[in-house]
């Protein structure tokens, strides 16, 4: 029989194990650790179009409130599950601790098909959860945002029914909202640009210029389609990029805003004029300085990890290279940026959404943007220093400087009662 993958949750702990031994950690704190604080399961019964009612599973983890509020999305999917979203919000404790914002994790989500649904099906439904979950929600309590197949719109309909329950408008119940209801400038671009600025404080690391270095990213969707538009603007030579169809690669450098164009009119980057069509395998394994996993979990595995050919690899996706790989990555002097870090640029910036719906203030995107940069940047010298001191991979140094964050805030406010 083919051999059982480990669960992401089972992943998720193991990482927790491996961070707890380098720390030496307190046995106590450690198995607190081990488990989230609250966890939510509701059903949501939704009135369909045709008159019937449907009853969806909810559910709302909040892993740890130490260091501030639960921050984490809501997922719409037919594959969530608890054990997903309980380990999705202990990824997100890591991930807020790790760049230094005052939050804790949460996740949460639904299981359903938001394809097999219409507008007004969702709203109902999103309506109802909201109202399901509504005793763990709140500005200092727990804040979500959008995540798989929700979005701003979603994020309307939740603020709108908790400020309904609470008899006035509560803005920063969630971040992700549209702009005229305190949304944040750039919040839609910043995973993207946030994985950016982490970047070039690798190339700094290594003495490199972004005008010298090639860079394939596979996964043209938001994150990596701005991040290929920001680093070609910057001088970086992109030679391939691609979507869920195939790739497009052309060694003497792309204008990503040409495959934007062409994929917006075609639905697939794939066919671009002037580029050679390849497979996102082929992608994966071109020789190149930069390679940007930015679509997928496990799409570099202990199968292709000896064939990686990039020097640096920065997970703008979440999980995009397996343990296995991981390995063998770092044995074969492959620089890799943990998604914890990569990827951290959109919690960020939803954090200074969330400051500016409590401040009923609205930042410049410019003021937005130097922010972002500035915790980036912070947030890469601080897991260096880790990797560095302690001998250890980028990804193991990010869950240990994140790990031990958490760990000193619990010691500090003790244990009730």
């Amino acid at each position: 029989m083919p051999e059982k993958t480990p669960s992401i949750l089972a992943n998720s702990l193991a990482q927790l194990n491996n961070a707890a031994q380098v720390l030496e950690l307190d046995p106590s704190i450690h198995e607190m650790l081990k488990k989230p604080e609250r966890v939510l399961m509701v059903s949501v019964p939704t009135c369909l179009d045709d008159g019937t009612v449907k009853v969806f599973t909810g559910f709302r983890s909040q892993y740890s409130t130490a260091r501030g509020p639960a921050k984490g999305g809501i997922r719409y999917h037919p594959n969530v599950t608890l054990d997903e979203v309980i380990a999705l919000s202990m990824l997100m404790t890591w991930k807020c601790s790790l760049v230094g914002l005052p939050f804790g994790g949460g996740k949460g989500g639904v299981v359903c098909n938001p394809k097999e649904l219409s507008e007004n099906e969702l709203r109902r439904m999103t309506r109802r959860y909201t109202v399901m979950i509504l005793p763990l929600i709140g500005p200092e309590q727990d804040i979500p945002a959008p995540d798989v197949y929700t979005g701003p719109r979603e994020m309307a309909w939740i603020m709108d029914t908790y400020s309904m329950m609470k008899g006035y408008s509560v803005p920063g119940v969630v971040t992700g909202k549209p702009l005229n209801i305190g949304g944040s400038l750039g919040r839609n671009i910043a995973t993207g640009r946030g994985a950016s600025f982490v970047l070039f404080e690798v190339l700094k690391h290594f003495n490199m210029s972004p005008s010298n270095i090639t860079c394939a990213i596979q996964g043209f969707g938001n994150a990596g389609s701005v991040a290929a538009q920001f680093l070609h603007e910057v001088g970086v030579k992109i030679i391939a990029v691609s979507d869920s169809k195939g790739a497009v690669y052309n060694k003497e450098g792309l204008n990503p805003k040409k495959q934007l164009e062409h994929k917006q009119k075609t639905g697939s980057v794939v066919g671009c004029e002037g580029c050679e069509t390849i497979s996102n395998d082929e992608l994966l394994e071109l020789e190149c300085d930069v390679l940007m996993p930015a679509a997928l979990e496990n799409v570099i595995t202990k199968e292709n990890a000896e064939n990686i050919n990039a020097k640096i690899v920065i997970e703008v996706a979440n999980g995009p290279t397996d343990t296995e790989a991981d390995k063998i990555l770092f044995e074969r002097g492959v620089f890799l940026v943990p998604d914890i870090l990569a990827n951290a640029g959109g919690v960020t910036v939803s954090y200074f959404e969330w400051v500016q719906s409590l401040t009923t203030w609205l930042w410049t995107e410019g003021e937005v943007f130097t922010r972002l940069e500035k915790i980036m940047r912070r947030g890469f010298k601080s897991a260096l220093a880790v990797a560095k001191d302690k001998e250890l991979d980028m990804r193991t140094a990010t869950q240990v400087f994140a790990v031990e964050r958490v760990a000193d805030a619990i010691r500090t406010r003790g244990l009730f009662p």
